[in-house]
């Protein structure tokens, strides 16, 4: 289902979706986007194109502290708490979704080396089933964009249950699921049918801003996905890992901001009357991460954990689920303060490898 809307009635349309969800738009405050709840975010602050906003739409899904067990009970999310509808997500987060589900859904179901993944998440199953995924096209470039190279385009195609592609005057919306199409079904009063113009005019800033990722990825000279085969394995004793984590500081921001990153820590605290078990973020690049009972540690060294982080996004991900755990989102080169630029390392090791 493929209507049009314009910006008052798109307005309008987060308002009735309001009374059922809670609802996060993006919004743009001096050179920072960010996700910002509906009611309480003045509507010219908001910014459905442009392009991602810096936090990860993962933190929607599996937060970054979470209460897990009560006791000896699990402490699911209440059935009364509003779902969210998140609006505005772009592409590189939605692919982030491909990760997340292999590695907490069932939906990963049978993997490409012929293994069952039957662990299951129910935090993260009930999450992703109660919540309204509005997504959006990208509108604009900013230097760190590269999700080009890693085979997405700047425009939503799967994961998303409406689609919201800006034009002078508001929006092409388009359905791709039955919960998306329900909302459409139940707001037509606020669309109208979109025209050949319109969808015209949409491929047209869709092929805009494909030229310019094509431009920013042609001046910073970034590899791409098709060959990024085997880069880990050939470089995997290089002196290039040494080299790049000698500016890290082990802060671990270019995991807790990356759309794709999953590992989690689990601990207990207790207070005068109980125990409770918390879920928490955590990071590979940091010393105690793979440390083991009687203090052995694999990857004891900065360089090694550096490595291993690599080689989970472009060396294990493609072969146990046939896709890459990286977005070109460019994230991860904003937050680090060691100015680590994943594209440049990735340049690297396929030099190396030739």
């Amino acid at each position: 289902m493929i209507k049009f809307i314009s910006h008052n009635n798109f307005i309008r349309l987060l308002a009735q979706l309001n009374k059922d969800y809670r609802v996060y738009v993006p919004v743009k405050r001096e050179d920072k986007r960010f996700y910002g709840r509906f009611e309480n975010t003045p509507t010219e602050d908001i910014v459905i194109g442009e392009v991602r906003a810096f936090e990860p739409l993962k933190a929607f899904f599996f937060k970054g502290r979470e209460k897990v067990a009560d006791g000896f009970k699990a402490d699911m999310p209440s059935s009364g708490d509003k779902p969210f509808a998140i609006v505005g997500v772009k592409a590189c987060d939605l692919k982030g979704f491909k990760v997340q589900d292999y590695v907490f859904s069932a939906k990963s179901g049978t993997t490409p080396d012929g293994t069952n993944n039957d662990d299951t998440d129910p935090f993260y199953l009930q999450m992703r089933d109660k919540n309204l995924i509005i997504s959006s096209d990208c509108t604009c470039v900013i230097d760190t964009c590269f999700c080009l190279a890693l085979g997405v385009k700047p425009y939503p195609q799967d994961d998303f249950d409406i689609n919201l592609s800006q034009i002078n005057g508001g929006f092409i919306v388009e359905s791709s699921s039955e919960k998306g199409e329900k909302v459409i079904q139940q707001n037509l009063s606020l669309m109208e049918e979109s025209t050949k113009g319109k969808l015209s005019e949409r491929d047209k800033q869709r092929d805009k801003v494909v030229k310019q990722i094509e431009k920013n990825i042609q001046e910073n000279d970034i590899p791409s996905q098709k060959v990024f085969e085997g880069i880990i394995e050939k470089n995997y004793d290089s002196g290039i890992w040494e080299e790049e984590a000698k500016t890290c500081v082990e802060c671990g921001a270019c995991n807790t901001i990356c759309p794709t990153c999953h590992c989690f820590l689990l601990y207990d605290q207790k207070d005068a009357k109980k125990m409770a078990r918390f879920r928490i973020w955590d990071s590979c690049m940091v010393k105690d991460f793979a440390r083991v009972a009687g203090g052995a540690n694999p990857r004891h060294k900065l360089w090694m954990r550096l490595r291993n982080r690599f080689e989970k996004k472009f060396d294990f991900f493609p072969k146990v689920a046939n896709l890459y755990a990286c977005t070109g989102c460019g994230r991860c080169i904003s937050a680090c303060p060691a100015k680590i630029d994943i594209r440049k390392v990735l340049k690297k090791l396929v030099d190396n490898k030739k």
